[in-house]
Parts: C-alpha cells; sequence; structure tokens
C-alpha cells in the first residue's frame, strides 16, 4: 500500500502599519549663532554648524521633523539634539546649514510648521 503526503504552503503576509499619528506645530524658527560651534549639546553631541540638526523644548532626541519655511515654501528634515529655543514665541532653533536649506539666513527669525511622527 502506498502512502502519499500531501504538503500544504502557507503564505503569511504581514503588512505594518504605523500607529504613530503626525502632528503638525507652528510658529517661529531661529538658527544657532556660530559661537555655539563646536559645543556640546544637550543630548552630549557636539554641536556642528554643518549638520542637519535642531533644538526643540520637548522632543525625544533624535526624532526627525520635517521644517517648512511658511514664507517660500522650501523644507528640511532635522534630528532633534538639543533643548531649547529658550527666546518666547519661537518652537525650534536650527543648525546654520538647516536654516540655508530653508532659505531663512537672512531673516534670522521666520514662520515654520513643522511636522513630525509622534
Amino acid at each position: 500500500m502506498q502512502k502519499f503526503f500531501i504538503s500544504t504552503l502557507f503564505a503569511l503576509t504581514i503588512f505594518t502599519v504605523s500607529c504613530s499619528p503626525k502632528v503638525t506645530q507652528t510658529g517661529k524658527a531661529s538658527y544657532y549663532h556660530d559661537k555655539f560651534h563646536g559645543r556640546t549639546t544637550a543630548n552630549g553631541e557636539t554641536y556642528r554648524k554643518g549638520k542637519l540638526t535642531a533644538a526643540h523644548r520637548t522632543l525625544p532626541f533624535g526624532t526627525k521633523v520635517k521644517v517648512i519655511n511658511q514664507t517660500n515654501g522650501k523644507r528640511v528634515k532635522v534630528r532633534i539634539n538639543d533643548r531649547g529655543p529658550f527666546v518666547g514665541g519661537r518652537i525650534i532653533d536650527l543648525s546654520k546649514k538647516a536654516a540655508r536649506r530653508i532659505d531663512m539666513m537672512d531673516a534670522g527669525v521666520t514662520d515654520v510648521k513643522i511636522k513630525y511622527k509622534k
């Protein structure tokens, strides 16, 4: 008597969906003065004006944030690695490289929208 084995292959597909809502804030952005280049940031890194980093009062270190200049629509993605700004009405301080990317160097302070996943 012959025995037949039937094997069944099950394919499992897993879809991952981000449950993190996107958060938007609007306010004023400024950028670091050159005198801060080389100083230690709140997370222990050395501030480098040529990197795409930023300071925010409450976001966790390492959070990726999209910053959009409301005046010209230019955008840049930065990583939070410091605390601040400590001037009323401002929501984010950008590195010099990030400020250049959104063309805010002449203005010094500009209206921005920031987006990130919570």
